[in-house]
Protein backbone atom coordinates (compact mmCIF):
# COMPACT_ATOMS: atom_id res chain seq x y z
CA UNK A 1 0.00 0.00 0.00
CA UNK A 2 1.24 3.54 -0.96
CA UNK A 3 1.84 5.88 1.90
CA UNK A 4 0.26 8.92 2.53
CA UNK A 5 1.88 12.16 1.26
CA UNK A 6 1.03 13.34 5.04
CA UNK A 7 2.76 10.38 6.55
CA UNK A 8 5.71 11.14 4.63
CA UNK A 9 5.68 14.44 5.64
CA UNK A 10 5.14 13.72 8.66
CA UNK A 11 8.22 11.15 9.24
CA UNK A 12 10.36 13.61 7.25
CA UNK A 13 9.65 16.54 9.70
CA UNK A 14 10.68 14.80 12.81
CA UNK A 15 13.74 13.28 11.25
CA UNK A 16 14.76 16.94 9.71
CA UNK A 17 17.28 17.60 12.65
CA UNK A 18 19.45 14.62 12.25
CA UNK A 19 20.17 16.11 8.56
CA UNK A 20 19.31 16.57 5.36
CA UNK A 21 16.99 12.98 4.46
CA UNK A 22 16.59 11.95 0.68
CA UNK A 23 13.74 9.80 -0.50
CA UNK A 24 13.31 7.46 -3.45
CA UNK A 25 10.30 5.19 -4.62
CA UNK A 26 11.01 2.13 -3.23
CA UNK A 27 9.26 -1.40 -4.04
CA UNK A 28 5.11 0.80 -3.66
CA UNK A 29 6.85 2.65 -0.97
CA UNK A 30 9.23 5.35 -0.05
CA UNK A 31 12.96 4.90 1.08
CA UNK A 32 14.93 7.25 2.93
CA UNK A 33 18.70 7.50 3.30
CA UNK A 34 20.64 9.90 4.83
CA UNK A 35 23.19 10.43 1.13
CA UNK A 36 25.20 7.45 1.84
CA UNK A 37 22.71 4.73 2.88
CA UNK A 38 19.03 3.69 3.24
CA UNK A 39 18.34 3.11 6.51
CA UNK A 40 14.23 3.25 6.59
CA UNK A 41 11.35 3.10 4.97
CA UNK A 42 7.98 3.75 4.74
CA UNK A 43 5.08 1.24 3.64
CA UNK A 44 1.52 1.80 3.77
CA UNK A 45 1.68 4.31 6.66
CA UNK A 46 4.33 2.30 8.55
CA UNK A 47 7.51 3.63 9.59
CA UNK A 48 10.21 0.95 9.42
CA UNK A 49 14.36 1.06 10.20
CA UNK A 50 17.15 -1.04 9.36
CA UNK A 51 18.37 -3.63 11.83
CA UNK A 52 20.92 -6.17 12.62
CA UNK A 53 21.03 -9.05 14.93
CA UNK A 54 21.83 -6.68 17.93
CA UNK A 55 19.63 -4.24 16.89
CA UNK A 56 17.08 -6.26 16.06
CA UNK A 57 16.19 -7.64 19.80
CA UNK A 58 15.25 -4.08 21.16
CA UNK A 59 11.95 -4.32 18.05
CA UNK A 60 11.04 -8.02 18.93
CA UNK A 61 11.21 -7.24 22.74
CA UNK A 62 8.58 -4.38 21.72
CA UNK A 63 6.82 -6.45 20.20
CA UNK A 64 7.09 -5.26 17.19
CA UNK A 65 7.43 -7.29 13.58
CA UNK A 66 9.79 -7.52 10.03
CA UNK A 67 8.27 -6.45 7.13
CA UNK A 68 6.32 -8.51 5.38
CA UNK A 69 4.80 -8.87 2.02
CA UNK A 70 2.15 -11.63 0.22
CA UNK A 71 3.37 -13.68 -2.50
CA UNK A 72 1.25 -16.27 -4.95
CA UNK A 73 3.88 -18.94 -2.30
CA UNK A 74 2.99 -17.39 1.01
CA UNK A 75 3.94 -14.68 3.28
CA UNK A 76 7.70 -13.17 2.75
CA UNK A 77 9.49 -11.65 6.02
CA UNK A 78 12.07 -9.12 4.78
CA UNK A 79 14.19 -8.90 8.89
CA UNK A 80 15.88 -6.55 7.59
CA UNK A 81 13.29 -3.75 8.29
CA UNK A 82 11.59 -3.54 11.42
CA UNK A 83 8.41 -1.29 12.34
CA UNK A 84 9.32 0.97 14.96
CA UNK A 85 6.90 1.52 17.91
CA UNK A 86 4.52 3.73 17.69
CA UNK A 87 5.86 5.44 20.83
CA UNK A 88 8.74 5.99 19.31
CA UNK A 89 7.03 7.37 16.40
CA UNK A 90 5.35 10.68 18.28
CA UNK A 91 8.93 10.41 20.79
CA UNK A 92 11.39 13.02 18.50
CA UNK A 93 13.93 12.56 20.91
CA UNK A 94 13.63 8.69 20.98
CA UNK A 95 12.73 8.53 16.99
CA UNK A 96 15.79 10.69 16.25
CA UNK A 97 18.11 7.81 18.71
CA UNK A 98 16.48 4.73 17.02
CA UNK A 99 17.39 6.72 13.40
CA UNK A 100 20.90 7.25 14.11
CA UNK A 101 21.03 3.53 15.34
CA UNK A 102 19.71 2.80 12.16
CA UNK A 103 21.85 4.59 10.21
CA UNK A 104 24.78 3.00 11.65
CA UNK A 105 23.56 -0.63 10.60
CA UNK A 106 22.73 0.53 6.97
CA UNK A 107 25.92 2.55 6.97
CA UNK A 108 28.21 -1.12 7.93
CA UNK A 109 29.29 -3.53 5.48
CA UNK A 110 26.63 -6.10 5.21
CA UNK A 111 28.44 -9.75 5.48
CA UNK A 112 28.33 -12.06 2.88
CA UNK A 113 26.71 -15.51 2.21
CA UNK A 114 29.87 -16.78 2.61
CA UNK A 115 30.31 -15.47 6.05
CA UNK A 116 26.69 -15.82 7.10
Amino acid sequence: MKPSTEFTEYVLEQLAPIGLMQTSRFFGGVGISNGFAQFAMIMGNSLYFTVDEDTRKKYEQAGMQPFSYMTKKGRIQVRRYFEIPEDILSDTEQLRLWANEAMCVADKPRPTKRSR
